[in-house]
């Protein structure tokens, strides 16, 4: 080959290089940048179905009453200060009441009276009896005449009447006695059961005011029974149906972060209750299984109930937040490419979700569904396993 012809093509070839490594370069650097993404490996464990309150619950005492006199009067006696423990049938407070005390003083009175009247009637009635057998037996001798018979007869019906007369005055006079008793424990506050004293409304000499229906008047003595202590929660009306009394229950408290507690559901309640712009609930009571564990808890402490309506141990299990709309997640699969796969799903909570088809142990899928371009086909390169 001539020599300008083999420098010919020499060019060619070089300028051709050319081209191609420009369009290389032009490829490289423009081509798509894998997509850092966090995965996480499918393994197998527990899942369970469960259900938790829509708001804050309660911790609440079994036994809880506040106290207030029958009727109002100025405090005389506060047997008791805020956080004393108190036994059954214990004086609390007791309003001035020498009033009352003065009128079963005159009611007792009284009632002894009646009873010195009754042995005296009953005495002469006694003594008319035995002097109408007298007159029989001389009226039968012909001593005296019918009349004179008559006569000590309506005597002795009369003193006889008296007796009884004067028995149903006890019994007035005791009733009277009863109703003068009943009036000063009015004015008394005594413990209904062993406690302690949470709040006390007045001080000695103040006016205390009983609470009347329909009226917020405040109680005068708050007493709660810490010896028995559950927790009251609202579950939303959709879930209500699925608890039953008697399911396992976790409990976390907002006082003892970190830690939960097993227990039960022991009630379920029979009706809706609605709260203005709020979500329609249905209240449960759980019980904590070991109270000893929880240590000094205080009625009125927040906490949430998670009702476990069902569990599967040893089963495939994903990251709920790994799930896209449908049942599907994104599988890293050869070359770091991403493939979706469709699941068979079954049990889930807001923490995993049991998978029944569609992936195996060990298989990677996607759990940083929110950063941009995440999608199936697009390359990813792994910036970490999440931790389970």
């Amino acid at each position: 080959m001539p020599l300008k012809s083999k420098n010919a093509v020499r060019r060619i070839a070089i300028a051709l290089a050319a081209i191609a490594a420009v369009g290389l370069a032009i490829w490289w650097f423009t081509r798509p940048k894998p997509i850092p993404v966090m995965v996480t490996e499918v393994q197998r464990g527990i899942v369970e179905s469960s259900v938790a309150n829509t708001r804050a619950g309660t911790v609440e005492s079994c036994l809880r009453t506040k106290l207030s006199t029958i009727i109002g009067g100025r405090i005389e006696v506060l047997a008791v200060k805020e956080g004393d423990r108190v036994k059954k049938g214990q004086l609390l407070m007791r309003l001035w009441n020498d009033d009352i005390q003065a009128q079963e003083r005159l009611a007792r009175a009284a009632l002894e009276t009646s009873r010195k009247r009754v042995v005296e009637a009953c005495t002469l009635a006694d003594s008319a009896e035995r002097e109408v057998k007298r007159q029989m037996e001389l009226h039968r001798q012909g001593f005296i005449s019918a009349n004179a018979i008559d006569s000590a007869r309506a005597a002795a019906d009369a003193r006889v009447a008296s007796c009884a007369t004067a028995k149903a005055d006890i019994a007035q006079a005791e009733a009277n006695v009863n109703v003068a008793h009943v009036q000063q424990a009015r004015t008394v506050l005594i413990a209904p059961f062993d406690g302690t004293i949470a709040k006390i409304v007045g001080e000695v000499g103040e006016y205390s005011t009983p609470s009347p229906p329909g009226v917020p008047t405040p109680p005068a003595i708050d007493l709660i029974d810490e010896s028995c202590l559950y927790v009251e929660a609202p579950m939303d009306e959709v879930d209500a149906p699925k608890i039953k009394e008697g399911q396992p229950v976790r409990i976390s408290l907002d006082a003892l972060p970190g830690r939960t507690f097993s227990g039960k559901v022991r009630r379920v309640a029979p009706y809706v209750t609605a709260v203005e712009k709020q979500a329609r609930t249905v209240d449960i009571e759980a019980v904590i299984d070991q109270p000893e564990k929880t240590g000094h808890l205080l009625v009125g402490y927040s906490a949430d109930v998670e009702v476990i309506l069902g569990a599967h141990t040893d089963v495939l299990r994903v990251p709920t937040a790994a799930l896209l709309e449908g049942g599907r997640v994104l599988v890293v699969g050869t070359d770091d490419i991403l493939v979706e796969r469709k699941l068979k799903t079954g049990l889930a909570n807001w923490e995993y979700t049991e998978v029944v088809e569609g992936l195996a142990a060990g298989d990677r899928i996607v759990t940083s569904l929110d950063r941009a371009g995440v999608k199936a086909g697009a390359r990813i390169t792994i910036e970490s396993k999440a931790t389970k």
